[in-house]
Parts: C-alpha cells; structure tokens; sequence
C-alpha cells in the first residue's frame, strides 16, 4: 500500500476518481449535477458515475466504481452511506472523498469538513489523504455512533418528509413523541475490566465527535483511537427529554475530562433487557456486544489542517 504523502500526491497529480452518490439522501438527488460540475472544473478525470437509487444496491455500485482502481473513491449521501462505503473501502489502497448530502452529515463534521458542495469539492481537490478510526460493533463496521434505547424506535419511526424539511431538527422532535412510551433500561459497560452500571433511556458510543449534527465534546474525535461511551437522561423521560432540548437549541458541548463519559478502544455492552443496536442508523445485532476501534483503519480526504495522528 501506498504512504499517505504518495496517495495524496497521485490524487493531485492524477485526479482518477468514482463517484457514486445516492439520490435518495436529503440532498442527493437535487445536487447531484451540481456535485458533477463542480468536480469536473476542478479537473478530476471520473471513471465512473453512479447514482443509487436503492440502498440494497449500494454495495454492488461500489464494488462497480471500485473495478476501475481510482485513487478516490468520492461518496455522496449521508451518514449511512458513508458508514457502509467504509465498510467497503476499509484497508484498500483507496480513499473515501465525502459530499455531505445528508440530514446531519456526523462523519463529515467529525472530518473537519465544509458542509457545502463548493467547499467539500475543493477538499478533493487539494487536501490531504489520512487514516482514521473504524469502529466495530461486534462485526459490523461503523463510522460514527452505535446506539442502544430510544434512538433505535427514533430511526425507525422518522419520517422522510421531516428530515427533509426540518433536517437535523427532525430527530429531536421525533424522539419527543416516541419518549412518553419508551421504557428505561440498564446498561453495563466494561473497560478494562471497569464494569461501569446505568440507568437510561439512551446509551451512545461514538466514534466520531458528533451526534445529531451537534458536538459531543471537544476533545472528542475520529483518529484518537477511543470510543466515548455515555448516556442521555437517566431513567427520568424529563431529563432526557431537558438534556435532548438543550443539545438542540444550543449545540452546547463540553470536555470528556468533566462529563459523565467513559473512553476506551475496547468496550463490552450488555443490556437489561437484550437490545437490538442502532448502527449508523441501520438497526442490526442484539446485546451483549463488543464495540472496539480499528485505529488508522480507513483513508480518506480530508482538510489540509486536519491533524492525522
């Protein structure tokens, strides 16, 4: 495999890339051309254009777009996308080029990265390739968060309309009216022989820095070799209900070192009762899990500012 100053150089130099982008996204289907244009002018020479209009597909049109060994593989959607083109990509001597076409673009925001087309292409065009974390949630990879309680019920009742016209706004105020019906649970999460016991409604382990399109915590990130485990609300709907407003409408965010979070490369799940796992927002797998982190397991393209550790 080639270093990452070589495979950022053949980027610049020789502009090969795919593109596949899913036109059923927030914004796929309406700044796919725009997105075209945009990489044209900036010189990439495109091996391969494909719009996917079924997830069930997206595999088959990567592996498609991957059969002609571009550089850069540039992925338009959202997190869920992106999390399963990593799964793809991971370990290949290709790098992930992401246009933030989603609700709340997590994985582009953990990046770094404009969440506009203008800015996200000129990234591509003259950024830097880097190695990140992959996480694992039993044997399925993640980019961002795996979750356990009422954001599994959120993903499956959110309604397409309303992420669409309201955005990241749309998760909250579905959480709100699934809450009054969901019942608390316990969780253990155990690192490094630490078994750390909860009551909650919400359990998250991030990957990434953000949740919901806000900051987890600024010292939080994708290429720190750790997952940040913690919960929303206590077994109260009220607090949760309090702390989902806040994080809303203020975005506020604060240190791993003074929040109730519990940081490791590895950590074992187990749940009261069993609970199915909302990863990236595909809900697979029950508990008990192990989540644990691939350090430096994907490459992709980012600012030249980003610091790649």
């Amino acid at each position: 495999m080639r270093t990452k100053a070589e495979h950022t150089a053949a980027i610049h130099d020789k502009r090969m890339a795919a593109v596949v982008v899913n036109t059923r996204s927030r914004r796929g289907r309406r700044r796919y051309p725009e997105a075209l244009s945009l990489l044209r002018a900036r010189g990439f020479l495109l091996t391969g254009v494909h719009a996917v209009t079924d997830p069930a597909r997206l595999r088959e049109t990567i592996d498609r777009a991957l059969a002609d060994e571009p550089d850069l593989l540039i992925v338009g959607g959202g997190d869920g996308t992106l999390s399963s083109s990593i799964r793809h990509i991971a370990g290949r001597d290709v790098a992930l080029g992401v246009l933030p076409l989603g609700t709340t673009n997590n994985f582009a925001r953990s990046l770094g990265l404009p969440l506009d087309l203008p800015g996200a292409t000129a990234v591509l065009s003259e950024g830097k390739v880097a190695d990140i974390d992959l996480g694992m949630c039993g044997d399925r990879p993640f980019a961002n968060l795996t979750s356990f309680g009422v954001s599994v019920e959120v993903a499956g009742t959110v309604r397409p309309l309303l992420k669409r016209v309201l955005g990241r706004a749309a998760y909250p105020l579905t959480a709100m009216r699934v809450l009054p019906g969901h019942r608390p649970f316990r969780a253990f999460v155990t690192v490094d022989g630490v078994r750390h016991e909860l009551l909650t409604h919400q359990l998250n382990i991030a990957n990434g820095r953000y949740h919901g399109g806000w900051q987890i915590a600024k010292d939080a990130g994708i290429d720190d070799r750790r997952l940040v485990a913690y919960q929303l609300g206590s077994g109260k709907r009220l607090r949760l209900l309090v702390e989902t407003l806040i994080r809303a409408t203020t975005g506020r965010w604060r240190s791993l070192a003074g929040g109730p979070f519990v940081t490791g490369g590895e950590m074992l799940v187990e749940t009261d009762p069993p609970m199915a796992a909302d990863i990236d927002g595909e809900v697979r797998l029950r508990t008990p899990l192990v989540v644990r982190t691939i350090p430096n397991g994907v490459r992709v393209m980012v600012p030249a500012d980003f610091v790649d550790t």
